[in-house]
């Protein structure tokens, strides 16, 4: 079943909630979300890089990294009261409009 972001998040608010500690501070969570962007980095540079994993490192993969940032950014948006469908629907428009003719589109190369 699809979810939609606002589904994700009232699903982690939903998780959060059943905590006395609920969320942690907005910096608390940058800094989370920091390292978690630092494991996904190393887990794309393990396997699209020139840095092999060694033999002793855990096994983890680029989709449970991405995983665990979109967690935390779910969560720090769940705590500063941000709708991410309604960020996420502003930045596709900025994209949309202002950077419309940044880049060239497939159907412009096949003419």
């Amino acid at each position: 079943m699809d979810k939609s972001m606002r589904e994700m998040q009232k699903e982690v608010d939903s998780y959060i909630s059943q905590f006395k500690e609920g969320y942690f501070s907005p910096l608390a969570m940058m800094a989370r979300l920091t390292e978690e962007m630092g494991e996904l980095a190393r887990e794309v540079n393990h396997y699209h890089g020139e840095k092999p994993k060694k033999a002793t490192e855990e096994e983890k993969t680029i989709e449970e990294e991405l995983g665990d940032v979109l967690f935390v950014a779910i969560c720090l948006a769940n705590s500063l009261d941000i709708d991410l469908q309604t960020a996420h629907d502003r930045v596709m428009n900025k994209f949309q409009t202002r950077d419309k003719d940044r880049w060239t589109k497939i159907e412009e190369e096949n003419k």
